[in-house]
């Protein structure tokens, strides 16, 4: 690819922001300086009432004071609202950088072919670049006040009473520094937590999502056990996370406290020295009790939430704007390299798959041949890898390792645009696209005849359907009428019969059919001498191929469907679940 892979999302991404927005970081940073106002002169008016008015007598003038702290509080509110816009220029901006870079991420990543790169940019640009919108917000908002206060706290006690700044000061630093490592250890259990939520989603869509697969083989234990153990690692992270949080408010509740203790330990001394004057005294617990404690709880509070989950959001959004060195090395090689197979024959080799580094392979040492023109039904139980195998086959994942061929050629060589003419996926939640029939029939071969859209539509089945809408030139998708589940896959494998393809992968893409029509379709496809990959809904798209594999992981088999009921018994378990139900 000519183009410059996207900049991953770190703290060179913030710098160079915060160079471009110069002007809106420097207004941020001095009127946050104004809006302290209050938290530096607090303690000192406090002081000055007492020690200047009430105390020598001149009530007055401690009113005047007061006033001056009362004026304060409305100049910070000003502040606040005069500084709320900037805000904004901060962090709108921002937002539009994240877009930017992980829309350019899932491209690079789609283009040298990283798996998942399409459907995880896009999870990432709706979800989490909000969520760290928000979350970069929310602490601009609250740990910048925070953190200016109580620097402008300490400023202000250092200007009223050197000593009690000195004695008071290290049990705030001591907390912080006890406190930063401990933000470590949250932001690596958040982590923790967030895979195994991430893991117990996934599983539990899968699983809902084939819940007929799981009863028709039998596998309602395993699951239910698999999904427990997922519940129990979510569970467990969870924890982990609530202690170290826990550990960490407990941590911020006694340092907190510390600096007032100690200043009154050291009171009497100093003003039996004439250190400290009552009202000086009574300035630094003001500066203690509402400025340091609160603003230092709030501060490790708001750094422990929702800063660890900032880092963790920018974690895992940041592996969408890198290319990665696999999916480089892929695009370059279709790039330079790119082969025509001299026919559709697929074979696989030692294959194997994983979504993800460090998780249990879903496709795991299989290998495969499938002829051209031959015929094969894959069953198993939800989670095998099914779906996956249609995946690989169509050239939309580069396997981990082993061997993936088409016509003899590497899958990840095989010219892209021969590929997608050759191999056509019909996934079992169809589309249909707004436009007219003829449109959706001709997609995937668009100098097609209208004689043989008609006779493909006759072929699968589908020819009612068209009638039914008002012929090629009736309207579907958005402009046209509600269709069904099924109708949608009706025209799906219309147009992959009318397709120029010698493979076709059928993902349950029957599922919403009744079994007449499922047969009808699969028929067309085989009768066509397309090379024909089932992945079954029902047990009798197993009867009807020549060849049936059985995914099971170390068990996998393949071979007849007599040879497989004395084989396999996942396979024997499966025919005589659906023969007792009396399915068809």
């Amino acid at each position: 690819m000519s183009e410059a892979a996207p900049r991953p999302i770190d703290r060179h991404l913030f710098a160079g922001f915060l160079r471009q927005h110069r002007g809106a970081a420097v207004a941020v940073a001095g009127w946050s300086l104004l809006e302290a106002v209050p938290a530096l002169a607090s303690g000192l008016l406090v002081a000055a009432a007492l020690d200047r008015g009430f105390l020598a007598g001149r009530p007055a003038e401690g009113f005047f004071w007061i006033g001056l702290l009362g004026a304060a509080m409305v100049f910070r509110a000003l502040m606040t609202r005069t500084l709320t816009p900037w805000l904004g220029r901060l962090v709108e901006p921002l937002r539009d950088e994240l877009v930017t870079a992980v829309a350019a991420g899932a491209v690079h990543r789609a283009a040298a072919g990283v798996r998942d790169a399409a459907g995880a940019g896009v999870a990432r640009l709706t979800v989490q670049v909000e969520t760290v919108r928000a979350l970069v917000s929310a602490l601009l908002r609250s740990a910048r006040q925070l953190g200016v206060s109580l620097l402008m706290a300490f400023v202000g006690l250092a200007a009223l009473s050197a000593p009690v700044a000195a004695v008071t000061l290290p049990p705030v630093l001591l907390t912080l520094l006890l406190c930063a490592p401990r933000l470590r250890v949250l932001a690596r259990r958040q982590r923790r937590q967030l895979r195994a939520e991430e893991g117990l989603t996934a599983a539990a869509g899968e699983t809902f999502d084939g819940i007929r697969d799981v009863v028709a083989c039998g596998a309602q234990d395993r699951v239910a056990d698999d999904l427990s153990a997922r519940i129990t690692d979510h569970r467990d992270a969870v924890r982990a996370v609530a202690r170290a949080a826990s550990a960490n408010t407990l941590l911020v509740s006694l340092g907190s406290h510390l600096p007032l203790l100690v200043l009154l330990l050291a009171a009497p001394r100093l003003l039996d020295r004439g250190a400290l004057s009552v009202g000086e005294l009574l300035g630094a617990t003001s500066y203690l009790i509402s400025g340091v404690a609160p603003a230092l709880r709030s501060l490790v509070a708001v750094l422990g939430s929702w800063g660890v989950q900032l880092a963790t959001v920018l974690r895992q959004l940041s592996r969408s704007t890198t290319q990665g060195p696999h999916g480089a090395a892929e695009s370059q090689g279709r790039a330079t390299s790119p082969h025509t197979p001299r026919s559709p024959h697929l074979s696989l080799v030692n294959v194997g798959y994983a979504y993800g580094p460090g998780a249990a392979p879903v496709i795991d040492r299989l290998s495969l041949d499938i002829p051209a023109g031959s015929h094969l039904t894959v069953v198993g139980p939800s989670g095998a890898g099914k779906s996956t195998l249609t995946t690989l086959l169509a050239g939309l994942a580069a396997p981990d390792n082993g061997r993936l061929t088409l016509g003899g050629v590497p899958v990840t060589e095989v010219d892209r645009a021969w590929l997608h003419r050759a191999v056509t996926l019909i996934p079992q939640e169809a589309y249909v696209f707004t436009g007219t029939v003829r449109d959706n029939l001709r997609y995937l071969r668009p100098l097609a005849k209208d004689a043989d859209l008609l006779a493909s539509a006759t072929a699968v089945g589908a020819r009612a359907l068209v009638d039914r809408l008002g012929g090629l030139d009736a309207p579907v998708g958005l402009d046209g009428p509600p269709l069904s589940s099924g109708e949608r896959q009706l025209v799906a494998l219309a147009r992959a019969h009318a397709s120029p393809a010698s493979v076709v992968l059928l993902d349950e893409a029957c599922c919403h059919l009744d079994p007449a029509a499922e047969e009808r379709a699969e028929r067309a496809f085989a009768a066509r001498g397309t090379t024909l990959v089932v992945v079954a809904h029902r047990i009798s798209s197993a009867l009807r191929a020549p060849r049936v594999l059985v995914l099971d992981g170390e068990r996998t088999a393949i071979g007849t469907h007599a040879q497989l009921l004395d084989e396999s018994p996942l396979y024997a378990d499966l025919v005589g679940h659906w023969v007792a139900a009396g399915t068809p």
